[in-house]
């Protein structure tokens, strides 16, 4: 499932899930692993003769896992530097999706947080989505990617437009999948409140095997993971490290990298992107781990704890799902202050590397794998209209 060109050990191959039945798996590009390339990762490893339908995909930008099932791609991908532009060409993704083609799969698992959702299906075919997020910039995050601070006002005013459309259309292609099954309960609310259907959870796979406890001496410093975009809140972080001492090291790369850099200052290192032996090795080092940003899920704080490691997360969205506060780490309020607090809190009395550990192990990837099958095996069994609220 991981390979080891991909920075983690190659483990024992599963037996293929559905035997015999036509599979199709959609997700929504293929420019580099973060969380939900691991997933698409462990669907791959499990479909193995699976066709993945993708609407761009920069060759060798993903796990060899995921290259191997040959991603078979939209009109953007024609497009002349679109491994740079695609983010611009937002306007054109119901388009691209909509020309897709699945064939005559008999069962469509979609793993969206943008359009893979919508792809169409011929009639017969059953479609789970599993949806990391409906989409936060057409929903209710317009300002933190467009708003006028961000892109300026005149590209502001031309986006809403643009995205008040793309609502409409992600809002009436909802229907589509026959089940949706959520990463978070988070993300579950969301999905009633824009697209009205309900969905089941079932929490993202996490390499419990890989993240493990070292022997690596614990150091003083604070670890950020992530993108370096808005949402992510990096700048809570280090502006909260800076105000109490704590040395901070940020692993990530994002548009917003040189306005944070500015911000940083001493005792705040960027590294850019590592591989993931690194992260691990981090990870190991870390006195705490931050998640300074609303997420939907979060693979960062797990990943820590399966090394051990405690985090200290705002206290929304799918961290009060996965940190248990004052057991595993801290949650906390909003602003600088309130995580300067918690970082404080962890360091003052750091929790049980045990209780991190065991905490993770509810997240493994075993466990993703059986309930996943049993949502798509239910699914199959159930009748086909969609069910809405």
């Amino acid at each position: 499932m991981n390979d080891a060109a991909d920075g983690r050990g190659a483990s024992p191959r599963r037996p293929p899930a559905l035997p015999g039945v036509k599979v199709a798996l959609v997700h929504d590009w293929l420019t580099g692993m973060r969380g939900g390339e691991r997933v698409l990762e462990v669907l791959c490893d499990l479909f193995p003769e699976a066709s993945l339908h993708t609407l761009l995909h920069v060759p060798g930008s993903v796990s060899p896992t995921i290259e191997r099932h040959r991603p078979q791609t939209s009109f953007l991908q024609q497009v002349p530097g679109i491994a740079r532009l695609y983010r611009h060409l937002l306007p054109l993704y119901p388009l691209a999706i909509e020309g897709l083609d699945v064939g005559d799969a008999e069962i469509v698992i979609s793993t969206s947080h943008c359009a893979a959702k919508s792809v169409p299906t011929r009639p017969g075919t059953r479609h789970l989505c599993y949806c990391f997020t409906p989409v936060r910039y057409a929903w209710d995050q317009f300002d933190a990617y467009f708003g006028p601070e961000r892109v300026g006002r005149a590209r502001s005013a031309v986006m809403r437009p643009l995205l008040d459309r793309f609502a409409r259309w992600d809002q009436r292609t909802s229907s589509r999948p026959d089940r949706y099954v959520a990463i978070s309960q988070y993300v579950a609310r969301r999905i009633g409140r824009y697209y009205n259907r309900r969905s089941a959870v079932v929490y993202p796979p996490v390499d419990t095997v890989y993240f493990t406890p070292g022997d690596a001496t614990r150091e003083g410093f604070a670890l950020i993971v992530s993108a370096l975009v808005p949402y992510k809140r990096v700048d809570v972080a280090v502006a909260a490290c800076r105000s109490i001492g704590v040395p901070l090291k940020v692993v990530g790369q994002g548009p917003d990298a040189r306005a944070l850099a500015r911000l940083g200052g001493a005792g705040v290192e960027f590294l850019g992107a590592l591989p993931d032996a690194d992260v691990r090795d981090l990870y190991r080092r870390a006195a705490l781990v931050l998640l300074p940003g609303e997420e939907d899920f979060g693979l960062v704080p797990v990943e820590a704890q399966a090394c051990g490691t405690p985090v200290v997360a705002l206290g929304r969205g799918g961290a009060t799902e996965t940190i248990v506060d004052g057991g595993t780490g801290a949650l906390t309020g909003e602003g600088i202050e309130a995580c300067a607090a918690g970082i404080r809190r962890v360091l003052d009395h750091p929790p049980s590397p045990d209780a991190c550990r065991k905490q993770a192990e509810r997240f493994s990837t075993e466990r993703f794998v059986l309930q996943l099958i049993g949502e798509v095996m239910d699914m199959r069994q159930a009748a086909p209209e969609a069910v809405r609220w």
